[in-house]
């Protein structure tokens, strides 16, 4: 029996670790579920966060492995899949060197990026807002399945600051390089629908949580093929999109450390955090 293991371990899990940043959850048929579960502050990226996801992302390889995982959804807890960088973590890049605001967003990156590791197919269900990180951490999915008016963004231009997360690498293979301009370079929040007119999403649902099940539904048709077409077919596609991801890295790591040493980064953090629109100088 294929669930039986799984599920008491995350049964136990569960029990456990009530208050996770990142919780497991067993939807059965061979598929998992990754939960970002930070809920009052809608999900927002950490690294305490992204320490606890690379340790549920190691568990999910190991089981994958065994044949006990062979496919998982990605989702967040409450009404957010997630809102992006924590913004205090955000305003202290302004305090920090420029190389070492380099090291730290590469670290940050691999903390969640390493999700492309496990060898299953990965489907992100936009429950509800995903914006900036949150957003890019989607797209390192094979699938998106969203709410038709969740809302989707790349709002990194309305902060001064280059995208990252590895976005300006895989929006263009998704999408199209003029999707992602639009995208990226306005900084405009479209819902689930129109996502999927763009072809950013591969389908939406009536709300939050049919967008959870419909990717569940999704999930468990791939899990329910032969495992290994399935999961080399998956190896193969990720490995053409991969092609260039860590110079792309790179290059979104030293271009935010250069936006966060700018007098236009503070005003945009600050805009922020007062609710209003930024002014920005060109400093």
């Amino acid at each position: 029996n294929l669930l039986t293991p799984w599920g008491v371990l995350m049964r136990r899990s569960l029990r456990v670790c009530s208050d996770a940043l990142v919780r497991l959850e067993d939807c059965g048929g061979g598929v998992a579920k990754i939960v970002l579960n930070s809920p009052d502050k809608l999900n927002a990226l950490t690294e305490p966060m992204g320490t606890e996801f690379r340790q549920k992302v190691a568990a999910l390889c190991e089981r994958a492995q065994v044949g006990e995982v062979r496919a998982v959804v990605l989702t967040g807890e409450g009404r957010a899949f997630s809102a992006g960088g924590d913004l205090d973590w955000l305003a202290a890049r302004a305090r920090a060197t420029p190389r070492e605001n380099v090291a730290t967003m590469l670290a940050f990156y691999q903390r969640f990026l390493c999700m492309r590791t496990i060898p299953v197919p990965l489907v992100a269900a936009l429950n509800g807002p995903a914006i900036g990180a949150g957003m890019c951490l989607s797209l390192a999915c094979d699938v998106r399945v969203a709410a038709k008016d969740a809302k989707l963004g790349f709002t990194f231009a309305n902060l001064n600051l280059h995208p990252g997360m590895g976005c300006t690498h895989f929006l263009p293979s998704i999408a199209g390089p003029q999707v992602a301009a639009r995208l990226l370079l306005s900084g405009d929040i479209v819902s689930g629908q129109e996502a999927m007119d763009m072809g950013v999403v591969a389908q939406v649902a009536e709300s939050g949580t049919a967008a959870v099940s419909t990717a569940v539904d999704l999930a468990t048709r791939m899990a329910s093929g032969g495992p290994l077409a399935v999961q080399s077919c998956a190896a193969t596609l990720r490995a053409e999109q991969d092609f260039g991801l860590q110079a792309a890295l790179q290059r979104e790591a030293d271009a935010q450390a250069m936006c966060y040493s700018t007098e236009d980064y503070v005003e945009g953090i600050r805009a922020v955090s007062e609710k209003r629109t930024p002014v920005f100088l060109g400093k």
